[in-house]
């Protein structure tokens, strides 16, 4: 959840006058995470509306815990990606027995252009095949390589060590790169594209 307005203590700052009382610092909190978490949440869950409720949920989390909140123990960023991650891993245990087949995908609401159509497809492929790893290396591969986290921050928030995150990630890569390998020519990808 980086973002160019500021840095953690700000966040602090302002989840501290929102406990005070001042309702557009909550605003300005909520307009610096929401859109992150909700994109973290749907990574996670392949479900929009899922990831809407988590994110949600997420949210209230931090309004309640804001009386409570110790600045410098941890950065609000890293608190709220940890509490989605959590959200999004009850509501996968929950819904284990429904095939990942009968999820569907996604509908592309964009343009006939063909490059805007392989974009597309290349998108929906990376989301399903994000979908077929391991929970713990999916987050760790959105952490990483669509939130932009360091392995450090990443660890921090999947409440393991750095090792255990590089470990994961390269898992999950290896993971992708196998999923997505048989339908590379489809995709649009040539033998000279990385």
């Amino acid at each position: 959840m980086r973002n160019a307005q500021g840095d953690g203590s700000e966040d602090a700052a302002l989840l501290a006058a929102y406990a005070a009382g001042d309702g557009r610092a909550a605003r300005r909190l909520a307009d610096r995470h929401l859109g992150r978490v909700l994109g973290f949440a749907a990574r996670l869950l392949g479900d929009v509306a899922e990831a809407e409720d988590v994110a949600q949920e997420a949210m209230l989390r931090l309004w309640q815990i804001a009386p409570r909140w110790r600045p410098g123990e941890a950065q609000v960023s890293t608190w709220l990606y940890r509490v989605t991650a959590n959200l999004c891993t009850d509501r996968l245990r929950r819904r284990r027995s429904v095939a990942l087949d009968a999820a569907g995908d996604p509908a592309d609401p964009a343009p006939a252009a063909v490059q805007v159509l392989i974009r597309a497809d290349r998108t929906a492929a990376l989301e399903a095949a994000l979908l077929c790893l391991p929970e713990r290396q999916r987050q760790a591969v959105v952490l990483r390589h669509i939130e932009g986290l360091s392995n450090p921050e990443i660890a921090t928030v999947m409440g393991c060590g750095v090792e255990a995150v590089e470990s994961l990630v390269a898992r999950g890569r290896r993971g992708l790169t196998t999923a997505l390998a048989p339908r590379r020519e489809t995709l649009g990808y040539h033998d000279d594209d990385p």
